[in-house]
């Protein structure tokens, strides 16, 4: 790896800002692009004079230097094959190209490319914001180099982040897949009345939230069943739980505008709630990776 890597970032929203500062805290050289026309202006108020922090509206100029791209543009195939076409004509030969997509896989976005550019490009899917959350799901597609992939979570480590290779495409990939299925059943919940969406959360938090913060699924279902581990716990209460039919929630307008409304009638919304939000939610989350990594330390 080169002493100081160089990302570009391909898309000024959220997510592509959030890399962009990762980068910056590991002391990385950063090209941000986006045709968007205040560029300038957001990538100064973020990194006011930095000079390793480099905004451009030419894509090509962006990319020429990079060692990993990191695309954030719109979750819409078309403009991803467009920007990776785009993106693989004007990178230099090794380096990685990866987009954040939380759904859209590389085969797909790829399958029209060169071989050149496809063996390069994969699917490097944060949790937002990747600044904080540690996951980063590495999805190789069907013409993805081995070295690309291999190449990619070591940059990834160098961030101090957590990749994981996920060994099949599909739809959502792992994380959103897990995310997905409790939002359903929680949407379940609430519709139905059994609990309220503010009730719901303390919940989460205080049970499998918590758990999930210093142990995994599987962890915790060895450390459930005791001394005898999972068998134990599958064959006990694993076997009544394990039974239960999720919920199916409503998803006609009227239910989906009463969940919406009961949501924003417990925590806002618009920018100013957004701000207050996002700022807990990162305060907190740093706490919970220091206490974590002052334990293990």
């Amino acid at each position: 790896m080169t002493p100081t890597p160089t990302l570009a970032i391909v898309g000024a929203g959220v997510i592509g800002i959030s890399w962009a500062r990762l980068a910056r805290e590991h002391g990385w050289t950063v090209t941000i692009t986006d045709p968007r026309p205040d560029l300038a202006d957001i990538v100064t108020a973020e990194f006011g004079d930095d000079e390793k922090v480099r905004a451009t509206d030419d894509l090509a100029d962006a990319v020429r230097d990079a060692d990993i791209v990191q695309e954030n543009g719109p979750e819409r195939l078309p403009i991803k094959q467009q920007l990776f076409a785009e993106i693989g004509a004007a990178a230099p030969a090794n380096a990685v190209l990866a987009t954040s997509s939380s759904s859209i896989t590389s085969s797909e976005i790829g399958v029209d490319l060169d071989a050149d550019v496809a063996a390069r490009l994969l699917v490097g899917h944060p949790f937002n914001p990747p600044e904080l959350m540690p996951l980063v799901e590495v999805l190789p597609g069907e013409r993805t180099a081995p070295a690309t992939t291999d190449r990619a979570v070591e940059l990834y480590r160098a961030l101090d982040r957590e990749p994981v290779v996920i060994r099949r495409e599909l739809p959502g990939f792992v994380a959103n897949r897990l995310q997905a299925a409790i939002s359903r059943e929680a949407r379940y919940l609430v519709q139905e009345g059994v609990v309220s969406p503010a009730d719901l959360d303390t919940i989460l938090q205080n049970s499998l939230g918590l758990r999930w913060a210093t142990i995994g699924l599987f962890e915790g279902n060895v450390l459930g069943g005791g001394p005898g581990g999972i068998a134990q716990l599958l064959a006990g209460v694993g076997a009544q739980t394990g039974g239960i039919e999720p919920g199916v929630p409503a998803t006609d307008p009227a239910s989906m505008r009463r969940l919406v409304d009961a949501v924003e009638e417990t925590y806002g919304s618009g920018e100013e709630v957004y701000e207050t939000l996002a700022r807990r939610r990162d305060r907190r989350t740093r706490a919970v990776l220091a206490a974590l990594a002052a334990v293990d330390g």
